[in-house]
């Protein structure tokens, strides 16, 4: 794959982030990581797609997303987000999960936990996939507010 595709591919994959798509608050999101089309996001789901992510990115695929990959990255989530005035007044909760991660919650916490300062487990300046995977988990848990194990646009839903 020409790697201006990969980039295209990557940031359309990438920058899957609630938005208020027909001013529902988490319906972009839903439209992007619900991979079976029945209005929810499981964790299975969320890490599939999370993997396919990590894979867009990780250019020399040897399933580590260096600092310069990181770049790109980090670019295609911004331009994202700006293009769709994502973040911009937008209110979100803040937590930390058992490891001292900060999890992001809201409007756009997929994304800010896919960060390199979220991500990066072991504070090496890389991040494996396996660390970029853990990260499911934890802000999941926080994002589904009323704990029935998926996530619809109630969970995004302002508080």
């Amino acid at each position: 794959m020409h790697k201006s595709s990969l980039l295209a591919a990557g940031i359309a994959i990438a920058v899957a982030l609630p938005s208020f798509a027909q001013n529902q608050p988490g319906a972009h999101f839903l439209e992007n990581w619900d991979l079976d089309e029945n209005g929810s996001v499981t964790l299975e789901e969320a890490k599939e797609r999370r993997g396919d992510i990590f894979t867009t990115f990780d250019t020399n695929e040897d399933d580590i997303l260096t600092a310069d990959e990181y770049v790109q990255f980090d670019e295609a989530r911004e331009a994202d987000m700006k293009e769709n005035n994502i973040g911009q007044g937008s209110r979100q909760g803040k937590a930390r999960n058992s490891q001292g991660m900060k999890q992001v919650m809201g409007e756009h916490g997929a994304a800010m936990s896919m960060t390199l300062e979220n991500a990066d487990l072991n504070g090496d300046g890389e991040v494996t996939r396996e660390e970029f995977l853990a990260g499911v988990d934890p802000w999941f848990a926080l994002q589904d507010r009323n704990g029935d194990k998926v996530l619809t646009t109630e969970d995004f839903a302002r508080m």
